[in-house]
């Protein structure tokens, strides 16, 4: 590394899916730039079987850690700190790039981030073009990512796509990147607990205390949206009106946005209620949105409650 670089450590949170964990760290070996370290961080010993074999893992490249519980804010947080000790945040300058266990970045990502955080010190903050998400619909394979990225297939329409560099309010969690000056500053707040959902728009939300945040075009990728290991649809209803709300207090997310979210939400919950779906449990999600409604009108919604249903 020269003086005016910047090195990069990879940092995966995963619950349940120790096979896909093991093709993203096979994925990540061709990157154009090494990162100096991985760190994978599980709940529990199922979530990092044969994770130990993997040659990055054999050779030293990357380390598995088990964190004290599920939830990815706490394990993200779990992963910073096993990173500090390779020298993230440290004496030479680092960013730290967070990757879900599902998705798949083109070969270039790390150097991509690696030249516009070089070429733009105000920068904090990164995510990239997303080509596909198979969270928005039918989970993907590793196949039809390698088709996307490829450009055998057409990049699909995502709100995290196209051809200009753009400000945002939200970087996207399956893939985004912060110098260490944030790494140094701020954590992922454990508050949000389990999937922790909208914890990349409160993380980013915190880094632009400290600087810009952007998407780039050149950090390309794919999404698999693997079904395994989320939560229940109870659990994510009630995350879906609770966290936005506790993130209106906290001043991460404005007021207009959490308020869109809730409504399209509920109303999406609701529509979708009427007709099974085998993927989504949309009747779940409304009882989940109903009960944060009812807890928020008496003053007991608190993201945390979710630990207490079953």
């Amino acid at each position: 590394m020269t003086a005016n670089s910047l090195i990069p450590f990879i940092i995966i949170a995963t619950k349940g899916r120790a096979a896909v964990v093991f093709e993203l760290l096979t994925w990540l070996q061709g990157q154009t730039l090494s990162a100096a370290h991985v760190v994978v961080v599980g709940a529990e010993a199922k979530d990092v079987t044969d994770l130990d074999k993997h040659p990055m893992t054999l050779s030293g490249a990357a380390t598995i850690k088990l964190a004290q519980r599920a939830g990815l804010p706490h394990q993200r947080n779990v992963g910073i700190a096993v990173a500090k000790t390779f020298g993230l945040a440290g004496d030479t300058p680092s960013f730290a790039v967070f990757l879900d266990d599902d998705f798949r970045p083109e070969d270039h990502w790390l150097e991509a981030a690696q030249r516009h955080f070089l070429a733009h010190p105000d920068i904090v903050g990164i995510t990239g073009h997303v080509l596909a998400d198979g969270a928005q619909g039918t989970p993907l394979s590793q196949a039809e990512a390698t088709a996307y990225i490829s450009g055998e297939k057409p990049p699909e329409k995502h709100w995290a796509s196209g051809p200009v560099e753009r400000p945002m309010a939200s970087l996207f969690g399956c893939n985004m990147a912060f110098r260490d000056s944030v790494i140094r500053q701020c954590e992922f707040d454990e508050t949000l607990p389990l999937y922790g959902w909208q914890e990349d728009q409160d993380y980013t939300g915190q880094a632009s205390r400290i600087g810009r945040n952007v998407y780039i075009p050149d950090c390309k990728g794919v999404h698999l949206g693997s079904a395994s290991g989320r939560i229940s649809g109870l659990r994510f209803g009630y995350s879906q009106i609770a966290n936005p709300m506790y993130l209106i207090k906290k001043g991460t997310m404005p007021k207009g946005k959490a308020y869109k979210f809730i409504v399209r939400h509920l109303i999406a919950n609701t529509v979708k209620s009427i007709l099974p779906s085998p993927l989504v449990d949309y009747p779940g999600r409304l009882k989940g949105n109903m009960r944060a409604l009812l807890d928020l009108a008496s003053g007991r919604c608190d993201p945390r409650r979710i630990l207490e249903f079953v």
